[in-house]
């Protein structure tokens, strides 16, 4: 980590914890490295990017136990924008795990003058649904609709952060606001916005007004280590406000890939190259966000570790080698303890 500050990300935080309680956390850098910063610290909070992805996709699972949404019936009674389309037999399984045949995703550029949201719903697919997996932001960004209006009162922001916050994820949010900007790591410069710091770094989000089912919100490594914490509770006999058997489903194969099996919200390890590293255990879950944020979850082990960086304000290269190597050296820590 001390060797990739100033070079892959002005800003980290690095949270392990093992069975429930923290192993090691610690804060490195500042919130940037191009002009006047102020310090990372263990709760500074970052662009998470698609992380946001397993926050949502969980809050939908919380409607599933709930009975405002079903996995594998149609989805046509809340969109029916779909009735008599090829979307028309999309269940939530299939979204949750990218097998419902939507497109990746679309260049910003091409969306200034549309609905980001209408674009998602209505673009043709690209595969029949449960075909193959295909990782989409606009399928999430589809979910973003699909929670919002099952739970029929306030917005997405509304209903996402009612949830996190009543679990007690009360860091994660959309828009964080005033002063709290200066305190978040920047991520990228570019041609169209400038500098971009406490304001989402996701193109298709920003043009949602900042607040969609793929990307979006912003949160600490605590609140990204409780995300794991609710599902390995629900593996392990530890209290959790996930339904048990949905938060075991939710890290099962739902949908194989070469590169990356997909369960509900959650990749799969499938192979050594993966960015969990080589140590963790063939029955790892995680995510990756894209500007530089990860978390994978060792059930095997009950280890959860949390990876925040801005490795975007440096150019977007691929961080997986920083993320094995963080994951590998917390495993053979907790192995060798």
């Amino acid at each position: 980590m001390r060797a990739a500050l100033g070079v892959r990300f002005s800003a980290a935080v690095v949270r392990v914890e093992h069975r429930g309680r923290v192993r090691y956390e610690r804060a490195y850098g500042r919130t940037r490295d191009d002009g006047p910063s102020l310090p990372c610290y263990a709760d500074t909070r970052f662009d998470l990017a698609s992380i946001t992805k397993v926050f949502v996709a969980t809050v939908a699972l919380d409607q599933v136990a709930r009975g405002a949404l079903t996995l594998d019936d149609p989805l046509t009674p809340v969109v029916p924008e779909w009735c008599g389309t090829d979307h028309a037999p999309i269940a939530l399984r299939q979204i949750l795990a990218h097998d419902a045949g939507f497109k990746s995703g679309a260049d910003y550029r091409t969306l200034l003058d549309k609905s980001v949201e209408t674009f998602a719903l209505t673009e043709p697919l690209a595969a029949p649904p449960g075909e193959k997996v295909i990782y989409s932001d606009l399928g999430y960004i589809a979910l973003g609709t699909i929670v919002a209006r099952a739970a029929r009162h306030g917005s997405l922001a509304t209903v996402v952060e009612t949830v996190l916050h009543g679990w007690g994820a009360t860091s994660i949010a959309y828009k964080p606001r005033g002063r709290e900007r200066k305190a978040i790591p920047a991520t990228e410069t570019d041609a169209w916005r400038g500098s971009v710091q406490g304001d989402v770094h996701d193109e298709k989000a920003y043009l949602m007004g900042r607040v969609a089912g793929h990307a979006g919100l912003f949160g600490d490594a605590r609140d990204v280590a409780l995300l794991g914490e609710w599902y390995l509770a629900g593996l392990h006999g530890r209290p959790t406000p996930l339904d048990r058997a949905l938060a075991r489903e939710a890290v099962r194969e739902q949908a194989y890939d070469l590169t990356l099996r997909r369960g509900l919200g959650w990749a799969l390890k499938t192979n050594d190259e993966n960015s969990c590293g080589a140590l963790m255990s063939a029955n790892t879950f995680g995510h990756t966000g894209f500007s530089g944020t990860s978390i994978w979850i060792d059930p095997d082990r009950d280890l959860n570790v949390v990876l925040l960086t801005n490795n975007v304000h440096h150019g977007r290269t691929d961080l997986r080698e920083i993320r094995a190597a963080v994951a590998d050296a917390a495993v053979t820590e907790i192995d060798r303890a």
